[in-house]
């Protein structure tokens, strides 16, 4: 037994480990107070960075010590010149490298970086890159230093051209790496930008020449045509070599999809009935903040916008009424303009002598909503990279990502044509990725959505008729300002949204044989006449609140709903809603 070295019972290694902890804790904790006691008294001195260091070198995600940091350096800068603090600043970063050292994801030291090299009087610029590229090479998806890395970029000018070849170079590495792939996608429209041509204005009820000029529709962050089909190739490359890697499909969708719109007004409707102006805006806004201005007949209106909802604060439809007796007579002619000041746009809108309404708008189809306008050369692109697709689905029957860019290029290429194509693709894509089945239903809701409005607007009416279409939601309600009927019948739907309150001229809603439980956004619709219910899953009074607030509600079919079984239900719906003539339960 003499001679040997005592070997440590595990129990005795804890205890060991749990003394050196709490010995460390106690040296760190009266840092800490010390630093606290310092900046209570305002001492902005070396101790104090001293001390800091010390505290941020174990946790560089002590954000209230970053902050005493910055003070304390901002206040030697006052009593240091220039050499001084190039040489304080200078080992500021040096300091700040070892803590990146302990946490390369730290928000305090990225931050207090970028901090740092903002206020140096002579900041090496090739330093930093040098520094984001040894970090990137470690970790290709570090957000924090891909964020500081555009901060240095841009401070120092490198030129975009060079930046697209840095994310090549990175690709070219590693096809997985989302954030170069991102990184790619906004810097393409800086490097290549696209221009479209505006679209033209449509008026209804009036002569041609009614119409106002078209508004500017300027297209934000969208790319080249010529540059586009050679980052098709690029990607293609990459969805090939490793088709269940999803960051070079988020990629080709972002190809795929349609550049942001300017902010403008898409319509304006007028009403003499109601003595209503309703607007259209291209996003939702919020026009009670101001930067709204209602012009008739030459003469700045003191008009009160208001949303469709109370739910909403921004909208992408508001409206006003205009004083009792403004335009009612139908004798004359009335001349509106509505002035958006904050976005430097406008759109007017005639009243002609005998007509009941008016308005001008911009179509879905004219603005490029839900598809852009394809030249020959990108179609044919389109359709061989639909031909590939489809062969790699073949050999990856059940890829999701394959799936869907299927469906997206479809609806790039004729979303009316290729509708059958795509409702079968979105059954199969609920069958292979059956977590995610409400979004795939949704999104092919909101699809279905987006060809039927095509569909009316082709056609030119106001009815709007998607029934029996396993609908699950409801979007682009704001297309809809201009409808008076429509037909939701069997389908999927739950609830009308708050949002169904932009259907300010609707007169007809058919929505029988869904599950609908709320009507919430049949609000305030000054036109609504009929509104049919059968089989639903309405249970209370209180559900049928909101078409208290229809004026000219007249027939109301709840038959099949839960609530007709409620005690004194006729009586109680007679005195909830006086106007109604024709109540079918």
């Amino acid at each position: 037994m003499h001679g040997r070295v005592k070997v440590k019972t595990t129990a005795q290694q804890e205890e060991e480990k749990k003394k050196e902890r709490e010995k460390k804790l106690k040296v760190y904790v009266a840092a800490r107070d010390a630093c606290f006691s310092k900046r209570k008294d305002g001492v902005l001195d070396d101790e104090a960075l001293q001390l800091t260091q010390q505290l941020l070198s174990a946790n560089p995600d002590f954000a209230t010590l970053w902050n005493y940091r910055r003070e304390i350096l901002t206040h030697l800068e006052t009593v240091k010149d220039e050499d001084e603090a190039q040489k304080i600043y200078e080992a500021e970063l040096s300091f700040l490298e070892s803590c990146l050292k302990v946490n390369p994801k730290s928000y305090g030291s990225w931050h207090h970086r970028g901090w740092v090299s903002a206020r140096l009087p002579r900041p090496d610029w090739a330093r930093e890159l040098s520094l984001c590229d040894r970090c990137l090479s470690l970790d290709d998806r570090n957000f924090h230093c891909w964020d500081y890395r555009r901060m240095v970029v841009k401070m120092s000018g490198v030129p975009v051209k060079q930046e697209l070849e840095f994310t090549d170079r990175l690709i070219g590495s590693n096809f997985s790496n989302y954030s170069s792939w991102h990184y790619r996608s906004t810097l393409l429209p800086l490097l290549h930008p696209g221009s479209p041509e505006p679209p033209p204005s449509r008026c209804g009820g009036d002569p041609p020449h009614s119409c106002s000029p078209p508004s500017p529709q300027a297209h934000f962050h969208r790319v080249c045509e010529e540059q586009l089909l050679k980052e098709y190739e690029l990607v293609q490359n990459a969805f090939f070599t490793d088709p269940n890697d999803q960051s070079a499909w988020f990629y080709y969708r972002w190809l795929l999809g349609r550049a942001e719109r300017e902010e403008v007004i898409s319509c304006a409707y007028v009403s003499r009935e109601q003595e209503r102006v309703a607007v259209a805006f291209s996003r939702p806004v919020n026009a009670q903040s101001g930067g709204l201005l209602l012009v008739l007949d030459g003469q700045p209106q003191r008009a009160e916008w208001r949303s469709v909802h109370p739910h909403f604060k921004h909208s992408p439809v508001w409206i006003c009424d205009l004083p009792p007796g403004t335009i009612s007579d139908v004798a004359n002619e009335h001349n509106l303009t509505v002035h958006w000041t904050e976005k430097h746009t406008h759109r007017d809108c005639a009243l002609y002598t005998g007509r009941s309404e008016s308005w001008c708008r911009d179509t879905a189809t004219d603005l490029e909503l839900f598809r852009s306008e394809l030249s020959v050369e990108k179609t044919s692109v389109l359709q061989s990279e639909l031909q590939s697709v489809n062969q790699l689905q073949e050999l990856e029957p059940l890829n999701k990502w394959c799936l869907l860019t299927i469906i997206l290029l479809m609806r790039a290429l004729d979303p009316l044509g290729y509708e059958k194509e795509t409702l079968a693709h979105f059954q199969t894509l609920k069958e292979v990725d059956s977590v995610r089945s409400a979004y795939y239903s949704d999104l092919c809701s909101k699809f279905m959505i987006e060809n039927t409005i095509l569909k009316m607007e082709y056609a030119e009416v106001r009815v709007f008729s998607i029934s029996d279409r396993n609908l699950t939601t409801l979007c682009h309600l704001d297309q809809l300002l201009l409808v008076t009927h429509i037909n939701l019948s069997s389908n999927q739907l739950r609830r009308l949204p708050p949002q169904f309150a932009m259907l300010q001229c609707l007169e007809v809603v058919e929505a029988d044989n869904n599950s609908i439980e709320n009507l919430e956004g049949v609000y305030h619709l000054p036109k609504l006449e009929e509104v049919s219910l059968k089989n639903n899953k309405i249970s209370t009074l209180a559900d049928l609140q909101p078409l208290a607030s229809c004026p000219k509600l007249r027939r109301l079919d709840l038959r099949g709903n839960p609530v007709t079984q409620t005690a004194n239900v006729e009586s109680e719906l007679a005195e909830l809603l006086p106007s109604v003539a024709d109540l079918l339960l």
